[in-house]
């Protein structure tokens, strides 16, 4: 079964770090482009980062360059996203997903539940 399941939120005060994990069933995603998405209340789902097919190159959202850092571990299966210097404005649920390619709107397959992200002030 080709799965997509997030894990590593929480709740962190404002200048702290996470650590988010995509771990990946059914497919190597080595061999495709992995994106991270969040979707904060009453606002639409946004991308974040993403790491293109065999980690070739890596994109992110201006407002978290710098901050956040993508990362694939082909042993485990699994994208991270590093989240350091958190602030309340990244508070929000985190999805990972396959788009086409790493700024498509696209995306192969469903969404996950997604992992609840919130940085208190």
């Amino acid at each position: 079964e080709v799965q997509l399941v997030e894990s590593g939120g929480g709740l962190v005060q404002a200048g702290g770090s996470l650590r988010l994990s995509c771990a990946a069933s059914g497919f190597s995603v080595d061999n495709y482009a992995i994106g991270w998405f969040r979707q904060a209340p009453g606002k639409e789902r946004e991308g974040v980062s993403c790491i293109s097919r065999s980690g070739g190159t890596t994109d992110y959202k201006d407002s978290v360059k710098g901050r956040f850092t993508i990362s694939s571990d082909n042993a485990k299966n699994t994208v991270n996203l590093l989240m350091n210097s958190l602030k309340p404005e990244d508070t929000a649920v985190y999805y990972c997903a396959r788009p086409l390619s790493c700024g498509s709107s696209l995306i192969i397959g469903s969404w996950g539940q997604g992992t609840q992200v919130t940085v208190s002030s």
